[in-house]
C-alpha cells in the first residue's frame, strides 16, 4: 500500500476478518478509510457491497487477509476465511511464505496451498524473511520446478521493519505514527525486490473497478439523535461500517476523548464506547473525576450509553492491573471490577440472541461479532463453578445477563450482556453489518431519550 500510494496510485484498503489495528495502519498509509471484509459475521450480499462502495474513485484495491489463507472459523469450514472472501469477491491471493528455515520445502508448501482449494485464483507467491538474493534464487528454482504459481519476489528478513506489539496485538495507529525512514525502507524494498508491475498488469479483475455503477445509500437528513462516540489512544476500536450505519439511521455523530476532555458533549442523547486499551490509560482516566461523573449521572438518567470490550471495562467501578497492586476507579455504571490478566481470557467469533428488549435491539434479535480480551470481572473468575450464584448476585445488583450465546458443540462460553437503565455493556465486539435493524433500535432509542428530555425542559 505504501508503494502505491507512493506512486500516486489511489489506493482502497480492506482487512479480512475482525481486527481492529490494521485497518487503523491501512488508514494511515493509503490515506483512505480501510474497511473490514468478513465472510462469518457478516453476508455475502453486505462484503460485495461495502467493496463495490468502498472501491469507487480508486484505481486499485488492496485486501489484508487473516491468519493462514484457509483460517476461519473453525478448522471444518472456509467460513470466516482469506480463502472464502477471495471467491465472494472473485478476486485473486497473493501467497506470502516465510522463508526462514527453507528451500525446496517452500514449492511443497506452494504446491499444497495450489491443490488445496482448485475453485481460487492464486496470482502469485511472495517470500517474506528470506536470508539473500541466493537464497530467493532456491526457492523460485523449486517452485518454477513443481508448481504453477509464478515468484513475484521476496522480502528480505530486516528488523528495523518489525512493528512494536502488546498483549491485544500491534500498537494501534492512534498511538504509533510510522515513521517517514520505515516507508522509505519498506517502499524500496517492494520496489527493488518485487514485481508489482508484473502483478497488476497480470489482474484482468482490476479492469472492473474502473467506472462501475454503484448506488450509493442516501444518509437520512432529519432531526435525529447526537451520539457521543468516545475516541482517542485509550478507545480507538471500533469499526467504521458501524458508525456509517448509525448515521444512515439518522443519528449525528460527535466525537470526544475522555483522555482529553473534562465533560462530554453538549446536547447528546446517547453515549458509544467502543473497545481499546483503557488499561494502558487507567490511572490518566481515573483522573477525570469530573467526565466519569457526568456519564454515571446520564446512566441513572436513563441515555442509552453502550459500551464494548474496552468500553465496558470503562463503565464499571474499578479496574486493576496485571500487578493486582492498584485499582483505578471508572464510571460505576456496572458494579463490577476488572481484572487484567496475564493471559487470554476469551478469543473468537459469537453470535448472541437478546434475552430482552436492550437499547441495541429488541428481544429474539440476533447479532454477531468478535471477542478477544485479556481482562475479566474479578468476581466471575470462578465462573464455571459459582454461575448459579453469579447469575443471582447479577440480578439482585441489577445486572440481569441479557445475551443469549450460540456455541459450537464442546466450548463453554461465559460471554454475557448486562444491561442497567438503558447502559448496555459486554465484551462483545458487535458488526451492525450483522443486523442493521439493530443499530436503527439504537438510534430511535437515542432519538426516544432526546424527545423525553426536550419534553421535561419544555
Amino acid at each position: 500500500m505504501s508503494y502505491l500510494a507512493d506512486q500516486g496510485v489511489k489506493v482502497a484498503p480492506f482487512k479480512v476478518g475482525p481486527d481492529f489495528i490494521d485497518p487503523g495502519h491501512h488508514t494511515q498509509i493509503a490515506g483512505k478509510t480501510s474497511f473490514n471484509l468478513d465472510s462469518w459475521m457478516l453476508s455475502r450480499d453486505y462484503n460485495i457491497r461495502i467493496f463495490n462502495e468502498k472501491t469507487l474513485d480508486s484505481d486499485i484495491a488492496v485486501v489484508e487477509g487473516v491468519m493462514g489463507l484457509f483460517d476461519g472459523y473453525d478448522g471444518l469450514s472456509e467460513a470466516g476465511s482469506t480463502a472464502q472472501m477471495a471467491k465472494w469477491l472473485n478476486l485473486p491471493v497473493v501467497l506470502i511464505v516465510s522463508a526462514k528455515g527453507k528451500a525446496r520445502s517452500a514449492a511443497a508448501i506452494v504446491q499444497g496451498f495450489e491443490n488445496f482449494d482448485k475453485d481460487l485464483k492464486i496470482a502469485g507467491v511472495i517470500f517474506s524473511k528470506t536470508g539473500s538474493l541466493r537464497h530467493y534464487e532456491y526457492l523460485k528454482k523449486a517452485v518454477e520446478q513443481s508448481c504453477r504459481t509464478k515468484c513475484l519476489g521476496f522480502m528480505p528478513k530486516n528488523d528495523n521493519i518489525v512493528m512494536p506489539e502488546r498483549h491485544l496485538g500491534l500498537v494501534t495507529a492512534e498511538e504509533l505514527t510510522i515513521e517517514k525512514e520505515v516507508l522509505s525502507t519498506l517502499t524500496s524494498m517492494v520496489r527493488d525486490h518485487i514485481d508489482i508491475e508484473g502483478l497488476i498488469n497480470g489482474l484482468d479483475a482490476f479492469e472492473a473497478f474502473k467506472n462501475r455503477d454503484v448506488a450509493r445509500e442516501k444518509i437520512f437528513d432529519d432531526q435525529g439523535p447526537t451520539i457521543a462516540v468516545a475516541r482517542d489512544k485509550a478507545f480507538c476500536f471500533y469499526y467504521q461500517d458501524n458508525i456509517d450505519i448509525l448515521k444512515k439511521f439518522g443519528a449525528k455523530i460527535v466525537e470526544f476523548s475522555p483522555l482529553k476532555d473534562d465533560r462530554l458533549p453538549q446536547n447528546i442523547a446517547g453515549i458509544y464506547f467502543g473497545g481499546g486499551y483503557p488499561e494502558v490509560f487507567a490511572k490518566k482516566l481515573s483522573e477525570k473525576t469530573e467526565l466519569l461523573q457526568e456519564i454515571k449521572k446520564n446512566s441513572l438518567l436513563g441515555m442509552p450509553i453502550y459500551g464494548e470490550c474496552g468500553g465496558f471495562m470503562f463503565l464499571c467501578n474499578t479496574l486493576s492491573g496485571m500487578d493486582e497492586i492498584r485499582k483505578y476507579p471508572m464510571s460505576g455504571c456496572f458494579d463490577f471490577n476488572i481484572q487484567m490478566s496475564k493471559r487470554l481470557r476469551s478469543l473468537g467469533y459469537r453470535e448472541i440472541t437478546l434475552k430482552q428488549d436492550t437499547i441495541i435491539g429488541k428481544k429474539g434479535d440476533v447479532l454477531r461479532g468478535h471477542e478477544f480480551h485479556y481482562s475479566s470481572l474479578k468476581d466471575q473468575n470462578q465462573e464455571s463453578q459459582n454461575q448459579k450464584k453469579q447469575d443471582r448476585e447479577n440480578q439482585q445488583l441489577g445486572h440481569p445477563g441479557v445475551y443469549q450465546v450460540t456455541s459450537r458443540a464442546g466450548q463453554n462460553i461465559s460471554l454475557k450482556g448486562y444491561q442497567v437503565s438503558n447502559t448496555l455493556g459486554s465484551y462483545l465486539h458487535i458488526h451492525f453489518g450483522s443486523n442493521e435493524g439493530c443499530a436503527k433500535h439504537f438510534v430511535e432509542t437515542c432519538k426516544g431519550f432526546k424527545d423525553k428530555q426536550n419534553k421535561n425542559v419544555i
